[in-house]
């Protein structure tokens, strides 16, 4: 078992990096690793309990799939900021649903 205090930042690699940056690159590797390590779509959880959490399976899904089609801006522009934003915004809004 991996220690509870350390996350590996696979999308990312040792340069300099701006914090808004870092924090897109630290949700989304914590969603990737309950999605691929945890299993957290195959797991125990009931996802068709209710509308919630059938809601936060597509979620997760569809998060899941649009950070591993991401591609990084080598210049940032405001359109793929929004983008961002929205997507680590609606992270958020499940992140109730990422526990194994």
């Amino acid at each position: 078992m991996e220690p509870g205090d350390t996350l590996k930042i696979e999308s990312l690699d040792n340069q300099w990096r701006d914090k808004d940056s870092v924090m897109l690159h630290a949700c989304f590797q914590l969603l990737k690793d309950a999605v691929e390590k945890e299993k957290i779509l195959l797991g125990d959880t009931d996802w068709n309990a209710n509308e919630k959490h059938q809601f936060a399976k597509n979620e997760i899904q569809e998060l899941y799939n649009w950070w591993i089609e991401y591609k990084e801006s080598s210049t940032p522009d405001e359109k793929a900021y929004s983008n961002e934003n929205k997507m680590l915004k609606r992270l958020i809004d499940i992140r109730w649903a990422l526990w194994t």
